[in-house]
């Protein structure tokens, strides 16, 4: 074991918060870029659900290479293709080649981040550090990712124009892949033959069936249709668009840094539950904000409370299942999480045309706390690992 401020950690943390900063300003600017190209609502749910299935076809893909060969490699793959994302961006305005830009980068379009990058980063930290210290290790990568996210977002406002932030974006994945190289290999582990029986394989199957769930919700208000609600119902245009995100992320990097403190209080389960919970009554009421300071003060509260779960989340997994199933368990509830978000904002789009723009802030809302009570009853008398 290393601390988490030495080595192989803090080559991720420096590529996390790369790769967040970049996510900060596409995850705003790819909406309203692909409406300029022509898209409509439906258009625009149809691309972000597409981004998504790209991002859950990656994850699926590097789960056994992760095993054989170790994440560096694969990594630094990942770092390429983001690369190769970039120089479709700057050189064709055809919107459906920036919709497969946006799946070969792995393009966040929400505020949290899922995918391989994360599946393969999150392994890595739970093994580089101590039992202890692995939730606050956690809080500090998805900080770090929130944080730069904020900058991200404030800079398409300081910017106001496309082509400078593709190539701040190939900028960004050149330092990832540089990042990845100074890996150090990755310790010895038990590797299981393929097709071999999980022994953690029905909590694994639970947690992906719910975090299926809360994906699926999620999916009603990701950013990318956050980002179009506002702008339709209150006006607001990429300037002030990118300055409310970049507020709402530093509220939630804020929160996450109350994350490992409440968890050692309260537990992992409890704090993932009990936050979310409450931000999530919040959502819904987003859509009856007779202002735009209304939307955006509730979206504001929200992201302090949504995203507490993150890093307990990702703490929680790595401590109920053994270390040699965490490939196995991180990318089974990524994808599952992935797939089911990339379900939702092509009915999004159409809900928001045929029944009322704030709709999906109500339905996503609601699916959202039948999770947070489902994942408290099924898992209230699990036991962590002896390890964890």
């Amino acid at each position: 074991m290393t601390t988490f401020c030495q080595g192989d950690v803090a080559t991720i943390f420096v590529a996390k918060t790369v790769r967040t900063f970049c996510y900060g300003f596409l995850g705003i600017a790819l909406p309203l870029y692909l409406t300029e190209l022509g898209l409509t609502a439906v258009g625009l749910g149809v691309a972000v659900t597409l981004t998504l299935a790209g991002s859950a076809a990656l994850t699926w893909l590097v789960r056994r290479p992760a095993e054989q060969y170790g994440a560096r490699p694969v990594l630094i793959a990942l770092g390429a293709l983001s690369a190769l994302a970039a120089l479709i961006l700057l050189s064709s305005r055809d919107p459906w080649l920036v919709v497969l830009a946006a799946m070969l980068g792995n393009v966040a379009v929400g505020t949290g981040e899922t995918g391989p990058f994360l599946a393969l980063e999150q392994v890595r930290i739970a093994r580089a550090v101590a039992v202890g210290r692995r939730t606050a290790a956690l809080s500090i990568y998805n900080f770090l990712g929130y944080a730069a996210g904020a900058l991200g977002a404030a800079t398409v406002g300081a910017l106001a124009a496309y082509r400078p932030l593709f190539v701040v974006f190939l900028a960004g994945a050149a330092v990832q892949v540089v990042a990845y190289a100074r890996l150090p290999p990755g310790a010895p582990v038990e590797r299981q033959p393929v097709g071999a029986r999980l022994p953690s394989a029905p909590l694994i199957r639970r947690l992906a069936a719910l975090g299926a769930l809360d994906s699926f919700a999620g999916g009603f208000v990701l950013q990318s249709l956050v980002v179009y609600f506002l702008h339709e119902r209150y006006g607001l245009g990429l300037e002030a668009l990118g300055y409310v995100f970049a507020g709402t992320q530093i509220l939630t990097a804020a929160s996450l840094l109350l994350a490992a403190r409440a968890a050692t209080r309260f537990g992992l389960l409890a704090t993932m539950v009990v936050s979310h919970l409450a931000s999530n009554v919040v959502l819904i009421l987003i859509a009856w904000a007779p202002t735009a300071g209304v939307a955006i003060a509730l979206l504001g509260v929200r992201h302090l409370l949504s995203q507490m779960d993150v890093p307990t989340r990702q703490a929680y997994v790595m401590a109920i299942v053994e270390d040699h199933e965490r490939e196995a368990a991180a990318t089974t509830t990524n994808i599952a999480r992935t797939v089911a978000q990339a379900v939702t904002p092509a009915l999004t789009g159409w809900v928001m045309q045929a029944v009322a723009l704030g709709a999906p802030f109500v339905a996503g809302g609601a699916l959202k706390i039948a999770y947070d009570l489902l994942l408290y009853w099924t898992f209230k008398d699990v036991k962590l690992k002896p390890d964890a």
